[in-house]
């Protein structure tokens, strides 16, 4: 039998402190004279006092170790939990959203998916803007914790490849965490502090800068506008690429580099070829854009690189609506969004290394059956791979395209379109943000969606954010009989 007390203590605090953080919008409201602020003062006392509780029923069990069986449920109660009180002041504010909505519009948020259900963000209040960006910020940071510390122990989807790296620890998980986000943390805030200043030297005024910062760090991608990006064309653009790849490369490298030691990050396999992809794909689609469509060079190279790079980071940001290019890229920004960036980062999706490990896997084969007396081990970033890493990511990957698959019939099934079924599943479970076609695509959002359709992205956006096993393991009985 699971006990529950440890996972509820931790939940609890973190739920409490979501609460506190409830001041900031408060305060944006009051600076601008709203009258939401009244709202986000509601929604602090309820949620302070709601996980102060349920971490004071069960602070006396907790203790310096966890169990897997904890671990894998606490990293899932606190995606679903926190969406639950993220979205006290959609429900009670200017949106006035229902509890589906404002349920979806939350963990998109926390997922750092991007897709929202809002219409009309350049009038809403400053309070509500600010509380989207922070949702997404929070679940930025939540998830290098969980992808380092957590995953790596529990040996889903291949993470074990990369436990302890860069963190001695004794073995405890718990304390594992706390020295990870204690760490990752210092330099998570310093990017965004640098983010905000680049923003606001490109032209932002300071509150955009903030809310962008906040949701380009956490490759979120929420907007305080309705056109996304299309309202910032130019410098921000490039401003954007930049803090976008930063963000979606491991942070256990920016760790190092603060330790002084930089030479992991030159030898890190992942981050050559995520550089290498990126520079090709906006060398593709430049070319594309000169021979295709026409266009001159300098705005042809700013568009894609914006583009590309919001897209396979998983960012979801849009400064212009790319299905008007035609229907290659179309093609590509499908599929370039189920790529994702590195492990450890921000980003979501499938990630570099899996597709690195894979391919290593099937040249590996290869020479096998070319060399059947041969001996081939197959390696990755100068390690031998064990079989239980390359079990890992194989079922991850299936998994993943699977569910790709169910999900997208499960939406065909409420009565989208197959384009919106398949880039709604695709764009929930790789936690990109925009879809294709005219309903979900870069110029529109998910408002006019039927409450199913919306529940099930909802699930999907969950799944892919905690890499599916985490969450699917959940549903077997084995994992509740121990």
């Amino acid at each position: 039998m699971i006990d529950f007390r440890p996972v509820g203590y931790i939940i609890g605090l973190v739920v409490a402190a979501i609460g506190a953080s409830m001041v900031l919008p408060m305060m944006a409201d009051l600076a601008a004279g709203n009258d939401e602020a009244g709202v986000f003062l509601e929604a602090a006392v309820v949620t302070i006092l709601t996980g102060g509780l349920i971490a004071l029923a069960s602070a006396n069990s907790v203790s310096g170790r966890m169990e897997n069986r904890q671990l894998f449920l606490l990293t899932t109660m606190v995606w679903v939990v926190l969406p639950l009180f993220g979205a006290i002041p959609f429900m009670r504010g200017a949106t006035d959203a229902s509890f589906t909505d404002a349920y979806f519009e939350a963990m998109s948020g926390v997922t750092t998916t991007g897709a929202t259900v809002f219409v009309g963000l350049d009038d809403l209040p400053a309070g509500i803007l600010l509380w989207r960006s922070m949702l997404q910020w929070f679940g930025g940071v939540g998830i290098i914790v969980v992808a380092m510390a957590f995953l790596p122990e529990l040996r889903v989807g291949g993470m074990q490849i990369f436990r302890s790296e860069a963190f001695e620890t004794d073995g405890k998980v718990l304390p594992r965490a706390a020295e990870i986000a204690s760490r990752i943390s210092i330099v998570y805030v310093g990017l965004t502090i640098a983010c905000v200043l680049s923003y606001l030297a490109s032209g932002f005024t300071w509150f955009h800068a903030v809310n962008h910062a906040l949701t380009t760090v956490s490759t979120g991608g929420f907007s305080t506008h309705d056109a996304s990006f299309g309202n910032y064309q130019g410098a921000p653009e490039y401003v954007a690429s930049v803090f976008m790849v930063l963000a979606s490369l491991p942070f256990v490298r920016y760790v190092q580099i603060l330790a002084g030691s930089a030479l992991p990050f030159y030898r890190d396999v992942q981050i050559r070829a995520y550089f290498w992809l990126i520079a090709l794909l906006i060398a593709v689609m430049t070319a594309y854009r000169l021979l295709a469509n026409g266009d001159h060079f300098t705005h042809a190279l700013r568009e894609a690189t914006f583009n590309i790079t919001s897209i396979i980071t998983g960012t979801g940001y849009a400064s212009v609506d790319y299905q008007l290019w035609g229907p290659f890229p179309v093609v590509l920004f499908f599929f370039i969004g189920l790529i994702g960036g590195c492990a450890g980062s921000t980003c979501c999706s499938v990630k570099i290394f899996r597709y690195q490990i894979l391919i290593a896997a099937i040249a590996t084969q290869i020479r096998r059956i070319h060399s059947p007396n041969g001996v081939f081990q197959i390696r990755y970033g100068g390690q031998t791979l064990t079989e239980d890493v390359l079990s890992s990511v194989t079922a991850f990957l299936t998994l993943f395209f699977v569910s790709l698959g169910v999900f997208s019939v499960l939406l065909s099934a409420t009565g989208l379109d197959f384009v919106t079924s398949v880039s709604g599943a695709a764009t929930a479970i790789a936690n990109v943000g925009p879809g294709l076609g005219p309903i979900i695509g870069p110029a529109g959002n998910f408002s006019t969606l039927n409450d199913m359709a919306k529940w099930i992205l909802t699930f999907a956006m969950l799944c892919g954010r905690l890499e599916l096993m985490v969450v699917f393991v959940l549903f077997t009985s084995r994992f509740w009989r121990g």
